[in-house]
C-alpha cells in the first residue's frame, strides 16, 4: 500500500516505519527536515510544515494515499492543515489515553467518544488532553468515522525515550538525590516503544474502526520500580516532600487500559513484567 507517515523519525516511529518497510509498503515520510532519515530499505522523504496548510498543499496537493499515519497531530488545526490538502482512504492518528477524563483500572475506548466531543479549531493548547481530543474530533470533519483509527497509548517507555521519565527514578537513586513521590502504591500501565510502533504498523493491514487502546498487560507500582532500582544499585531512594517532583505523581488509583478491541483484531500485547525491569537495568 501507498502510505504517508507524518513524523516517524524518532522514538516509536522508528520501529513503526521499519515494520511498514518489512511488510512491503510504499512509505513516504513527511518531516520538517530537522531529522536524519535512517532506514534499511526504500523510503521516500518530503519536507513540509504540517501545521501550515500552504506548505502541505505545495508539497502534497493532488496526492492520494491508501493510508495516512499521523504521528504528530497536536491540535485540530494540525489535522485541518493536513487533511484539507492531501487525501487518503484510511487515516490513522496517534492519539493518547490522556483523552479519557477519569483515571481508573481497565479503561475502555467508549469512555471517550470522539464524535460527541464539541470541536474547537485551535493550535496546541496548554491542556494536552483537550488538544488531543480536538485532534481526534477534527479528523471526522474530513473522513468518514469508519475510515478513521485513533490509537490511544498510555506512557510509552523504552531505550530511546527522550522524556526521561523512568530514567528519573534510576538517576535520583543512583545520585542519592531527594525526590518527592506522592503515592508509592499507585499502579500504572505502560507500553514499550517497539510494541507501540509495531502495533500502528499492524493496523495498516488489519483495520480497526474508531478508537483502539494499546497497552502492555498488567501494571506496576511506583514502589516496585523504586525497590528494583534500589536493589540493583545497592542504594536507598531519598524520599522527601521537598525533593524533585517525580514523574507520574497525581494518580489516585491504578491506571490501566482495556485492550480487548486490539486483541479482537489479532494483536496480542506483551506482559509488562517481561520488559519493565530489563529497561530499568538498561538505564542503570
Amino acid at each position: 500500500m501507498k502510505i504517508l507517515v507524518v513524523g516517524g523519525t524518532r522514538f516509536f516511529g522508528i520501529p513503526m516505519v521499519k515494520k511498514l518497510i518489512e511488510n512491503g509498503h510504499d512509505v513516504t515520510i513527511a518531516t520538517r527536515g530537522n531529522s536524519n532519515i535512517h532506514f534499511d530499505g526504500k523510503v521516500n522523504h518530503v519536507i513540509l510544515d504540517r501545521t501550515d496548510g500552504d506548505s502541505v498543499k505545495a508539497v502534497l496537493n493532488g496526492q492520494k494515499y491508501d493510508v495516512i499515519i499521523d504521528k504528530i497531530a497536536y491540535g485540530s488545526n494540525d489535522v485541518k492543515a493536513l487533511l484539507e490538502n492531501v487525501s487518503c482512504d484510511r487515516y490513522i492518528q496517534m492519539s493518547t489515553c490522556s483523552v479519557y477524563t477519569k483515571d481508573h483500572a481497565d479503561i475502555s475506548e467508549d469512555e471517550f467518544v470522539t464524535s460527541e466531543y464539541p470541536l474547537e479549531w485551535a493550535d496546541r493548547l496548554p491542556d494536552y488532553a483537550k488538544t488531543k481530543r480536538n485532534a481526534e474530533r477534527a479528523a471526522l470533519n474530513y473522513m468518514d468515522p469508519s475510515d478513521c483509527t485513533f490509537v490511544r497509548y498510555p506512557v510509552v517507555l523504552g531505550e530511546n525515550d527522550y522524556t526521561g521519565r523512568l530514567r528519573f527514578y534510576v538517576e535520583h537513586i543512583k545520585n542519592e538525590q531527594p525526590m518527592y513521590v506522592d503515592d508509592l502504591d499507585e499502579s500504572m500501565a505502560f507500553i514499550h516503544e517497539k510494541e507501540a510502533g509495531e502495533f500502528i504498523a499492524y493496523l495498516v493491514d488489519h483495520p480497526v474502526q474508531g478508537a483502539v487502546n494499546g497497552c502492555s498487560n498488567g501494571a506496576v507500582k511506583i514502589s516496585e520500580i523504586i525497590s528494583y532500582a534500589e536493589k540493583k544499585l545497592g542504594k536507598k531512594a531519598v524520599l522527601d516532600k521537598n525533593g524533585d517532583a517525580a514523574p507520574f505523581n497525581g494518580l489516585t488509583d491504578t491506571l490501566s487500559f482495556n485492550t480487548e478491541k486490539a486483541i479482537e483484531a489479532g494483536f496480542v500485547f506483551s506482559d509488562l513484567d517481561n520488559w519493565i525491569y530489563k529497561l530499568i537495568e538498561y538505564y542503570i
